[in-house]
């Protein structure tokens, strides 16, 4: 713990087979925000800098949320400039999570929407709790994904699907989101970490140079994810738009929001 200083808004258990990281802020179902990320990209630098090593565990504090979405408190009044400058730190700590030596686990103990389910997509493996909840419901904010969700999400479910959960932004349930291969098993409520941990220990048993070289191979040439590029300019470009301030006032105020109509 000491290695990564003090921390406000993560808690890292180190277990026999795991690192457990839990994003604790109950009080807002988890949501992310600058400081969320920048102790999470603490603690990654602090634990790759050790090599292949044991899995890594994401979840969250609480049984209701894993991480309900990005805090839009923070995000309501961005300038598109800020708006890309905030998708590329996302998108360079969410990259440097999926390039984690070891196998990555996101147990998903609750709500995983919009920044959420992009966390748990950055993961290897996704364990979901029957409670569990999958969306990404930016275009009802007047935005889109933006912290690779458009390009891992396709890659994940495939393009149909994809296009499906960004363009109507619905939520899912964790059978749903298994039968679309979303997440890789779905567990009894509140028995998500406890899996993970199972299943933390059965890599375990492997070699972790061979799995770090393995994950290597399957996600392949980084330059796959040219796309990520083209997400950072396309969510910047929608804090432009009249939408993206009615979308994130109307969450914010608790109301139907009332977006300007094409045509």
């Amino acid at each position: 713990m000491e290695r990564f200083g003090r921390l406000q808004t993560l808690t890292v258990a180190h277990e026999d087979y795991a690192t457990v990281i839990t994003v604790a802020r109950q009080e807002s179902l988890n949501a992310l925000n600058r400081k969320v990320l920048a102790e999470l990209e603490t603690v990654l630098d602090a634990l790759i800098a050790g090599g292949p090593g044991k899995p890594l565990i994401i979840t969250g504090e609480g049984p209701r949320a894993f991480v309900a979405g990005a805090d839009i408190g923070e995000m309501a009044n961005m300038t598109p400039d800020e708006a890309e400058e905030f998708a590329r730190y996302g998108q360079g700590i969410f990259s440097k999570l999926e390039a984690f030596p070891g196998v990555t686990i996101a147990a998903v103990n609750g709500y995983a929407l919009g920044g959420g389910n992009e966390l748990a997509m950055a993961c290897d493996i996704r364990i979901a709790a029957s409670n569990a909840r999958f969306g990404q419901p930016e275009v009802g904010l007047g935005i889109i994904p933006g912290f690779g969700g458009t390009q891992r999400l396709a890659r994940i479910v495939g393009m149909a699907n994809a296009l499906d959960l960004v363009l109507t932004g619905r939520m899912i349930d964790a059978q749903e989101a298994w039968r679309i291969g979303l997440v890789h098993k779905v567990v009894d409520q509140g028995k998500a970490l406890e899996e993970s941990l199972n299943y933390a220990k059965t890599v375990m048993k492997n070699s972790p140079f061979a799995v770090a070289q393995a994950k290597k191979a399957i996600y392949g040439d980084p330059r796959r994810y040219s796309g990520m590029a083209l997400e950072v300019d396309l969510f910047s470009k929608c804090f432009d738009h009249p939408d993206q301030k009615e979308g994130m006032k109307a969450f914010l105020e608790k109301r139907q929001a009332g977006f300007q109509k094409q045509g």
